[in-house]
């Protein structure tokens, strides 16, 4: 078992979801990844990194006590342990578990600077006992020292864009803090890139096909722009929840896919391949 500082980490596996560049929905990939690996059987944590923390209202918690600004606050072998707290998804469901985000991270990272020993691990030291099976840790849109946290804490990273002008630069940007992170550690390694909110609009399929032209294969199962992924976001509850309602099915399967990919990247068994309900083959009509 790898240690840290003399404290013996678990052989969890975590991903940091990224991005320097707001807006590109990477607390929307957070939350379909965590619901569809829960699906699947995982036990899955999320930490919300983001001072916005909308991945902790995504999941039904509001002012969350106590938070990861209190995690952050000390460099403390298993201090998450203390602020790890169920979701408030319906039970019927998947639910994962989360450490609150917190506001008070914006203040939070300029005083991590003034540690020069434990400023860039003070996360990864902090999940040291952590047992679940998957940490999913939703990053700021930054590269400072939050965002450095959440990379030195995961196995893997995925980069969240959006089919737009200038995106692909900013991913290019991200994957060069990807690879300087892993050159120093050896971790993360890249599993991949996400395009979310892939519309119909003719703008929208050009920049689609510059993503794709520039980087390949390094593109994920792509998520489309859903009207009830926004009303799962906005109502703190799962796709599988909204049932019927149209695009819900078809959202829940591509992340579903997402999931799939990931999982074999991260060494998971086939056992944890399969949800526990089936969904259709994801349309490609675009929902309003």
């Amino acid at each position: 078992m790898e240690e840290l500082h003399g404290v013996s980490l678990s052989t969890m596996k975590s991903i940091a979801i990224v991005n320097q560049k707001g807006g590109v929905g990477k607390t929307t990939i957070t939350l379909g990844i965590a619901e569809a690996a829960t699906a699947y059987g995982l036990n899955v944590l999320v930490v919300d990194l983001d001072p916005q923390a909308n991945a902790s209202s995504g999941l039904g918690i509001w002012n969350g006590a106590p938070s990861i600004d209190d995690v952050m606050c000390e460099a403390r072998a298993g201090s998450a342990l203390d602020a790890i707290c169920t979701s408030r998804w319906p039970e019927d469901g998947p639910v994962p578990d989360l450490i609150p985000g917190s506001h008070l991270l914006a203040s939070r990272e300029p005083l991590l600077a003034a540690d020069p020993v434990g400023a860039q691990d003070r996360l990864r030291l902090a999940l040291a006992g952590v047992s679940h099976d998957l940490v999913l840790i939703d990053c700021p849109p930054s590269l400072g020292l939050l965002s450095i946290n959440g990379l030195f804490a995961a196995d893997r990273a995925v980069i969240v864009t959006e089919p737009a002008a200038w995106a692909a630069d900013g991913v290019d940007l991200m994957h060069n803090t990807v690879e300087r992170v892993s050159g120093r550690l050896g971790t993360p390694r890249l599993s991949g890139i996400v395009a979310n909110r892939v519309g119909r609009t003719r703008d929208n399929r050009y920049w689609s096909e510059q993503l794709e032209e520039r980087f390949g294969t390094l593109l994920l199962p792509q998520i489309q722009l859903r009207a009830a992924i926004a009303e799962a976001s906005g109502q703190s509850t799962t796709l599988r929840a909204l049932g019927k309602r149209p695009g819900a099915t078809e959202a829940a399967s591509q992340f579903d896919a997402l999931w799939v990919e990931l999982s074999s990247d991260l060494g998971f068994n086939e056992s944890n391949g399969r949800p526990e309900a089936a969904f259709e083959t994801p349309s490609t009509t675009i929902d309003s």
